[in-house]
This record gives structure tokens, sequence and C-alpha cells, in this order.
């Protein structure tokens, strides 16, 4: 019995995008990118039909075997999509990643991308809080602040639950993710960078000040900083430093060991 497109694999943690509207968005965000486009998780192919039709190489990787088959006999020969898994898949140079991210693989997608060194751009569905958290919205987490002087990272809009098939409990958002061309640090400091950032977010202090003292950072400059920020909230905290900030305080702590 042939499977309805629409019903995803409750152990692949597939939930399929099906309203018109999000995946116009999807695919205008990745119109305005040029390169060659990967897409992670290609599911029944709604985005992937869409992305056919920018007419340009479209390739995508799908876990679910039958349908990956299926898809790749539906489009075009611009189009190649294979069984695959995104944690094992090395996109090409420039390329411009899309994903309806399985939600119960979200962080491990995400490091994966991260940590991966060719492509460009990426165009991603995750959970709301997921996408605001990345984007710092409301504060910034850990793992932002670890690959903000390489990434910048944008929130673009919500997508209700109501969106999907099957439905989702939470709300979803897209989170755009691109490479900057002239990243805050140098690549060789990043092992270095991150360790000590995640220091910051665990150190202890009397304030953002002390924390960042105890952490190697000039007290004048941590003051200096701290003020920037006291306008609008009583307490600064890690989660309220901006990137610059981030690659303002490593290299002055850098500089001074």
């Amino acid at each position: 019995m042939p499977r309805n497109p629409h019903v995803g694999s409750h152990e692949l943690g597939q939930n399929f995008l099906v309203d018109r509207a999000a995946v116009a968005r999807v695919i205008d965000l990745v119109s305005q990118r040029p390169g060659v486009i990967v897409e992670w998780g290609t599911g029944n192919g709604a985005i992937t039909v869409a992305l056919a039709e920018l007419n340009r190489p479209v390739h995508g990787i799908e876990i679910d075997g039958p349908r990956a088959r299926d898809l790749d006999r539906r489009t075009g020969p611009h189009v190649c999509i294979q069984e695959g898994d995104i944690l094992r898949h090395a996109p090409p140079r420039n390329s411009v990643i899309v994903s309806n991210v399985p939600f119960h693989l979200t962080t491990p997608i995400l490091r994966h991308l991260l940590d991966s060194p060719e492509w460009s751009t990426a165009v991603l569905i995750t959970q709301w809080e997921v996408a605001r958290k990345r984007a710092g919205v409301g504060g910034t987490t850990q793992m932002t602040a670890q690959w903000w002087p390489w990434y910048e990272f944008t929130l673009d809009r919500r997508i209700a639950a109501a969106a999907f098939r099957p439905q989702p409990s939470v709300d979803a958002g897209i989170l755009i993710i691109e490479r900057r061309s002239k990243p805050l640090l140098g690549s060789k400091e990043r092992r270095r960078y991150q360790s000590w950032v995640a220091e910051v977010f665990r150190g202890r202090g009397r304030g953002l000040v002390d924390v960042l003292a105890r952490q190697g950072v000039p007290r004048g400059l941590a003051q200096e900083i701290e003020s920037q920020h006291k306008q609008s909230r009583r307490h600064t905290l890690p989660k309220d430093l901006r990137s610059q900030d981030w690659a303002t305080l490593y290299g002055a702590r850098r500089s001074r060991n």
C-alpha cells in the first residue's frame, strides 16, 4: 500500500511542512543566496519540489530510503535525492543548506552544521524556542556565543504548529545562519575561545564584571562593556553580551596572557 505523503514516521521524527506560505518564505530566502542548494531531510518533497523550481542544482539527503527514491524519480535532472544520514553528510563548498530539522535531532544537527567548514548559508526550520535562543532573542546561549565570531544568526519568523503534519506540540521558527565573510576571530582561536566562553557561563562572581575578571579580562574593559548594557537591565549577565562584546573581551584576555 502506498504511503500517505503527508504522514511522517514517528521513529524518524518527521513533521512535514504543508503550509504553502511557509514553504514560499523558505524558497524566497534561499533564492536570495547563491550556491548549490543542499536540503537535509527532504521528507515528502514539499520544500524540495519548490526548490527545484529555482532551476538551480539541488542535492537532497533523506534517511528514509523509500521516500528518497520516490522523490528522486519525481524531480528533474538538476535534482539528486540520496538516502543518507544528515549527521554524516559533508556539505559542498559555498552551498546553501535548507532543512526542516527533526526536532529530536536539533542540537546534534546544529553542532554538525556549525562544525562543517565549507557551506555559506543555512535556512533552517527549528522549534520556535530554539530559533529564538540561537538568534540571541531575549538573551544568547552558550552555544550561540561560542560560534558567534564565525557565524551570524537571524530569526526570520514564526511558523504555527498547525503548518505541519503530523502536528507537533510546539510552534517552529525559521532560523538563518550565515558564515561571516570576515570572522571576528581567527579559526585557530576557536577551541580556546569556546572553552573560555563555557568558563564564563559557568563562572562565579559578584556580577558580570567579577566573573569576567576571574576569567582573565581586564576589569576596566569589563566595566565599560557592562555599562553599555545597564541602561535597560538592572543586572548584566553573560547572556546579555553580543557578538562583538565576546570577541573584544576574548581579544583583551588573550593579549593580556
